[in-house]
């Protein structure tokens, strides 16, 4: 599959609309989702014909998306996977298996079809839309991939910040500029993947900082280390926390350890909750841009659900931190954002539960509760 032709996204006008570098970080709008509305989903969703509860984490999660869309008859319109591609400094210092050469041939095969988050858009009705964020590459043009590259790789965070603050605002306003031309499309809830060597390493030191865990607790094999190679990493983890000169806001820290990715992946989030979308987190690394996010805007977490628990280390610990909990556990670690495509038939049975179950006075039948 194409990805140009599955995202309805004109590419030419996005990459002309990116060019400006602005001279103040960009600012959203995000107003959390009025609560009044409550009662009146819970009592439909309370007169279904069923016992009190009896369908769970389904009764919850329409709840969550009514009171997102401020309605008892919520819809899930045109779902997209936005994957953020790019490379990452760090890499540098032997903390992956995967050289840098995997991202760019990873994005081609994405663009081809055949890869796993290729298989889960096509059964669920997702549109896939692929962006370079930064990879350490050439990337040809005509194979439908977004080109908002802001540089080849992020720098080596060991030694200095891995972008500059420019690179980090820029890198905000795309994210958010992608969300913005598939809300435009028609979309209403959205997920986030992500590809980058190096990028579970960015995202454990985000988790170090914006929640206190011990960064040993954080760190895993990422894309296939063995024991010695997790100990390498947090050795040299250890050393860029230890480096570290920058400032104390949540912005200084994720422009020194983040990857473009990443923070695309973050202005993606915080335009889709300020246009009131359904936000759709994926694993470990998206997880880690969630907790970002609301650093900087707490109630982007009114917008999201978790789709899975993924098997990399830390991804439990930093879910229970933000108190979430997770609709499948699959023991992924794929990323692309294979978990939240995954998790998508349960919040679509969520919404037909509350829409097409007739309710006890409808039918004439006697509540039993």
């Amino acid at each position: 599959m194409n990805a140009q032709h599955s995202t309805g996204i004109n590419i030419q006008q996005t990459n002309k609309s990116l060019i400006k570098i602005t001279e103040t970080m960009i600012t959203f709008n995000i107003n959390k989702p009025s609560k009044e509305i409550c009662p009146k989903i819970q009592n439909k969703i309370d007169c279904l014909t069923k016992p009190l509860g009896s369908l769970g984490r389904l009764e919850s999660l329409a709840l969550k998306i009514g009171t997102i869309q401020q309605t008892d008859t919520p819809a899930l319109r045109n779902p997209h996977n936005i994957l953020f591609a790019a490379d990452h400094g760090v890499i540098e210092e032997g903390v992956s298996v995967s050289p840098k050469a995997v991202t760019w041939q990873q994005l081609s095969h994405f663009s081809k079809g055949g890869a796993g988050i290729n298989f889960l858009c096509n059964q669920h009705g997702f549109r896939l839309v692929l962006v370079d964020a930064g990879v350490d590459y050439d990337i040809p043009e005509g194979r439908g991939i977004i080109d908002c590259k802001i540089r080849k790789s992020t720098r080596n965070f060991l030694h200095g910040p891995a972008m500059t603050n420019k690179e980090f605002e820029l890198a905000l306003e795309r994210g958010a500029k992608v969300v913005e031309d598939v809300f435009d499309s028609g979309c209403n809830v959205v997920s986030f993947g992500e590809m980058g060597s190096g990028n579970t390493s960015s995202s454990s030191m985000w988790m170090h900082v914006f929640t206190g865990i011990p960064l040993a607790e954080c760190i895993g094999a990422g894309a296939g280390l063995d024991k010695a190679g997790v100990s390498h990493k947090l050795d040299v983890l250890s050393r860029a926390m230890e480096n570290y000169s920058g400032g104390n806001r949540p912005e200084d820290y994720m422009a020194w350890f983040g990857g473009y990715e990443m923070v695309m992946a973050v202005g993606g989030m915080l335009k889709a909750a300020e246009l009131g979308m359904l936000i759709i987190v994926d694993g470990f690394i998206m997880t880690a841009c969630i907790l970002a996010a609301s650093r900087l805007y707490p109630d982007v977490l009114e917008y999201a659900v978790f789709g899975h628990q993924g098997d990399e280390a830390g991804h439990n610990l930093m879910l229970r931190f933000l108190g979430a909990d997770a609709i499948l556990h699959l023991g992924l670690r794929l990323g692309e954002g294979s978990g939240a495509v995954c998790a998508y038939p349960i919040l679509e049975s969520a919404v037909r539960m509350i829409n097409e179950m007739d309710s006890f006075e409808s039918v004439g039948v006697i509540k039993y509760f």
